[in-house]
């Protein structure tokens, strides 16, 4: 056997033997390697990002969660694994009381915010930038391939869909790093890109366990998608337009909090299976 053929059947197995270490290291590589790409004109000059670039990073970012979890899916689970995966990805056959949840984000974000509102300040009023919903879209259909239709199954065990959920959680946050000063509405940060990027965390871990409780009921990754649709979608079309970069970080950890005390009702009601006995 040539050597090349030796090699490339040693990068497999090691692949199998770790196929949820080598998804999360060929989706950070992908990802930050494109964000890099897109900001070197900028950081070569040692310009500061405009808005703009920071922006144009996202999209080019999706292609990690994506590309990695079909191409390892074919590595590690085979051409059935890619059929079973194309198939959940459109399974939208599911009892229709799980459609309800997808409306989680939107109610959870409007209250969050009409309670600041009210109780603290008007600069806290929703925004309606309907065409939010543009940026929701690609963002669900083509992280979830990896998040939820690759990762997820592989980190969950029988007995515990929680904890694999949290700690997938930390990972999707930990992923966004190379934009975080540039979502939401009081971009750039500045010094309180910290605080806001753990409040950020904070809400993405509990909306990766929501999203990890829908999928392990309904086996859909397109039900999936829809829910981390109308997540991205709700904070990009309801996010505050007027707000500073401090009062962003406060309520995004206030709807994180609220998010948490939904994913404890889920707990209490399903269990650290994240699934009802006999589902």
């Amino acid at each position: 056997m040539p050597p090349e053929f030796r090699i490339l059947g040693s990068q497999e197995a090691i692949i199998r033997r770790y196929p949820v270490v080598a998804y999360f290291a060929l989706t950070f590589l992908i990802s930050w390697t494109g964000a890099l790409a897109v900001a070197a004109p900028h950081l070569i000059r040692h310009h500061p990002l405009p808005k703009m670039t920071g922006i144009l990073m996202f999209p080019v970012m999706l292609l990690g969660p994506s590309l990695a979890g079909i191409v390892l899916t074919r590595i590690v689970d085979g051409k059935s694994g890619l059929r079973a995966l194309f198939s959940q990805m459109f399974r939208a056959w599911v009892p229709t009381g799980w459609y309800a949840v997808l409306f989680i984000p939107p109610v959870l974000v409007l209250t969050v915010l009409l309670f600041l509102q009210r109780f603290v300040s008007p600069v806290y009023a929703p925004n309606r930038f309907f065409m939010g919903m543009l940026f929701g879209i690609p963002a669900g259909f083509l992280e979830e391939i990896g998040w939820t239709g690759y990762a997820f199954p592989k980190m969950r065990s029988q007995s515990n869909g929680l904890t694999p959920s949290i700690l997938l959680g930390l990972f999707w946050a930990l992923w966004h790093l190379p934009v975080i000063n540039y979502l939401g509405t009081a971009t750039p940060h500045g010094v309180y890109w910290l605080p806001f990027f753990l409040a950020f965390s904070l809400a993405m871990t509990a909306m990766r366990v929501l999203i990890a409780w829908i999928y392990t009921n309904t086996k859909s990754v397109l039900l999936a998608q829809l829910m981390h649709v109308s997540s991205t979608g709700s904070l990009v079309i309801f996010s505050a337009a007027r707000v500073t970069a401090v009062q962003e970080a406060t309520w995004y950890a206030l709807y994180g909090t609220v998010l948490w005390a939904a994913v404890g009702i889920v707990v209490k009601t399903f269990g650290r299976r994240l699934e009802r006995h006999g589902v």
